[in-house]
């Protein structure tokens, strides 16, 4: 069997009608032009969310302080004093943690000769700047000689510099005060953007934990610990262990709650990619529907195509053709008309999702497999949809055929 021949002839039995070739066509054009369509939308977004999660740090897992329960009342998360700085040091030197630092929150007003503003200030370690991939693009960061010492010195967000300097002003060693306390800023943070919840990354202040601790919170104790996870999949057997070490750190009672809270941004990136893929195979069920439509009418043009050369397939059958190369011929037919569709519409397809990100601002990537999938779908719509008609064609009774006007 000479397959480039039955190729040519089912492309030229195609162009015996452009018109209605084309139609049957569009069916397969809008089924995977909407599919791959659908999955880029559902892709870029989900990837969006991952590279969001990934900015917040390097696999991270928080520890905050929990909730309490005093008579009955419950007093909310972070009521509790029981987390020390001395628990993230233990929590420090579990397997599966590569780094941690302690952490003590709080806002306060920052003066800046006449300009003030309103702010977030944190209490951390230098390993938080590791754990949380947050560079220092002007100046320096601070060191563990200055938590030891609770020193006055500051990182601050590009959200507070423009706030409070100039615009030509270098703010890398210059005095500012916060809650009438002066500090020495000794660098300026990189830009974060907003977080995954909508927060500005930039508004903020960094500074000594202790200093923070002693000087400004004017607290004993530490409100969360940030902790990087030697690898993802470390994220979980960690949480474990540090939820049994704090346990058994705080002398908790087998049937006490927690005081602590344990939360990973992954948890997160997870339920969000579920849901954004369940989303994703919806809309792609939805639009895949198109498909079963195209299939149909590519066995309804078969069925006709048939009927119309039922004299041509007698003949064909009266020099030596046998069964299954007319079944063959019809069912390559079939095959075809459905290829140059599914062709047609992964292009379509993907000037769509490129129409997309240019005109509403929404991420899309169309992944290499989603192409390929889409090609063979529409090949097996071909074959499942053009089986019946093939094989009708090739059933027919020659004399019949020839006789047949």
């Amino acid at each position: 069997m000479d397959y480039s021949a039955v190729f040519r002839v089912a492309l030229k039995a195609l162009t015996r009608n452009k018109m209605r070739t084309a139609l049957t066509m569009l069916g397969i054009i809008i089924g995977v032009g909407a599919v791959i369509c659908t999955v880029a939308i559902g892709e870029g977004a989900s990837n969006q969310v991952q590279e969001q999660i990934r900015s917040l740090g390097d696999n991270i897992v928080f520890i905050s302080a929990g909730s309490v329960n005093s008579h009955g009342v419950h007093m909310g998360s972070a009521a509790t004093k029981s987390l020390t700085a001395s628990d993230a040091r233990a929590i420090g030197q579990i397997p599966f943690i590569k780094e941690e630092s302690p952490g003590v929150g709080t806002g306060a007003q920052v003066v800046y000769g006449d300009q003030n503003w309103f702010t977030h200030i944190r209490g951390v370690s230098p390993a938080y700047l590791d754990i949380r991939r947050w560079p220092v693009t002007q100046g320096s960061p601070f060191s563990d000689h200055d938590v030891a010492a609770a020193a006055n010195v500051a990182l601050i967000g590009t959200t507070v510099m423009q706030n409070l300097f100039p615009a030509n002003e270098d703010p890398v060693g210059k005095m500012i005060r916060i809650q009438s306390l002066p500090f020495r800023v000794i660098g300026v943070l990189q830009s974060k953007g907003q977080s995954p919840f909508g927060q500005d990354e930039d508004d903020t202040i960094i500074a000594p934990y202790t200093t923070v601790q002693k000087k400004l919170a004017g607290i004993s104790w530490i409100q969360f610990v940030m902790a990087s996870a030697i690898s993802t999949p470390a994220i979980q057997p960690s949480e474990q262990q540090i939820e049994g070490l704090l346990r058994q750190r705080h002398h908790l009672r087998p049937d006490e709650d927690d005081d602590f809270i344990i939360r990973s941004p992954n948890d997160l990136a997870n339920a969000q990619a579920q849901s954004g893929r369940i989303l994703t195979l919806l809309l792609a069920s939805i639009a895949s529907v198109s498909l079963l439509v195209g299939g149909i009418g590519i066995m309804n043009i078969m069925l006709v195509s048939v009927t119309e050369r039922t004299r041509e397939i007698g003949v064909r059958m009266a020099v030596g053709a046998t069964e299954e190369d007319v079944q063959l011929q019809f069912l390559s037919e079939a095959v075809v008309l459905s290829m140059l569709g599914g062709a047609m519409g992964v292009v379509m397809g993907v000037i769509g999702s490129i129409l997309v990100s240019s005109m509403l601002r929404w991420p899309t990537m169309v992944p290499p497999e989603a192409i390929v999938i889409a090609v063979l779908f529409s090949a097996g719509v071909g074959v499942f949809f053009g089986y019946y008609p093939a094989r009708k064609a090739a059933h027919l009774d020659p004399i019949e055929a020839l006789r047949y006007e």
